[in-house]
């Protein structure tokens, strides 16, 4: 195991200080606030670990509250709403400076039989030969902010490998639909739970910035202010998060200072294990701080 992926992996265990009750560290990938899949994943692992383990997550609703401090822990309160026949249900808010900057609804289920149908994966190239997203920013290093620099180029725990490469310092406008590989750089543990909330946090990556592409910009414009308002995540099936898997994005919508986004995501093999969706901030600032009237 690749030592970032061990750091990962130690950052989504959690400590348990109280029945119901963990403390997580923060982690700081160089954004202005804490990355929102660290608390995303950080609280599905909360969950996890007051559910009977032959249960896993099969679906999880979450809104972002308030900004996080990198710079600080978290602390989880988990809530066992319900232990019902067939289904569990848990609530966890994480907190720091003692205000909710985070709150999370899971739903886990055991296996069942049923109906079975997919869409299919779309036919791509695969990840074999293609640079990953930290190659291509390496080769303008120059131009990421100083203070953001070693943050965005040091070894990364999830590998990710865009099938087309976007410049985002000077982006053309494209559709909005973007298709990533991505993988973590290492082994994992066999617990099917630890690789739900690994895929958890890394089912933040690239997903929002998707419903800027027809608007040609990026993250990395100043006058973007940007920011997850809520994730939703659906798990269809058995993944393993340190194989290839596909992460196909789309955005079908844009406006009010808002944006939608939509992702897919397939086994090397073309089975969808999971399904995801955003909404987002992304407000238009003008020069001196000023809030766009566009």
């Amino acid at each position: 195991m690749s030592r970032v992926l061990d750091e990962l992996l130690e950052l989504l265990k959690l400590e348990p200080i109280e029945e119901n009750l963990f403390r997580g560290r923060s982690q700081d990938l160089g954004f202005r606030n804490l990355f929102g899949g660290q608390v995303l994943g950080q609280a599905l692992s909360a969950a996890s670990q007051t559910v009977p383990v032959e249960r896993h997550v099969h679906s999880l609703h979450s809104y972002f509250l308030r900004a996080g401090d990198a710079s600080l822990p978290v602390v989880y309160t988990v809530d066992r709403v319900r232990d019902g026949g067939s289904f569990t249900t848990r609530r966890v808010v994480a907190i720091q400076k003692g205000q909710p900057i985070f709150t999370l609804m899971a739903s886990f289920h055991g296996d069942e039989q049923g109906f079975s149908h997919q869409s299919p994966m779309p036919e791509v190239p695969g990840p074999e030969g293609l640079p990953t997203d930290q190659e291509l920013l390496s080769r303008q290093a120059h131009r990421i902010p100083e203070r953001m620099r070693e943050k965005f180029l040091c070894d990364k725990p999830i590998e990710i490998r865009p099938i087309a490469y976007v410049d985002p310092f000077n982006p053309d406008k494209r559709e909005p639909i973007k298709h990533v590989w991505f993988r973590a750089d290492g082994d994992l543990p066999a617990d099917p739970q630890v690789h739900r909330y690994v895929l958890a946090y890394a089912s933040d990556f690239n997903l929002i910035g998707t419903a800027l592409m027809p608007h040609a910009t990026s993250f990395f414009n100043p006058r973007i202010q940007g920011a997850s308002l809520d994730h939703a995540l659906w798990f269809h099936g058995d993944l393993k998060v340190n194989d290839w898997l596909l992460y196909s994005l789309d955005s079908p919508w844009a406006g009010n200072a808002r944006g939608l986004a939509r992702g897919s995501i397939f086994t090397r093999d073309g089975r969808l294990v999971a399904s995801v969706a955003q909404e987002g901030l992304l407000r238009i600032v003008e020069k001196g701080g000023k809030k766009s009237e566009g």
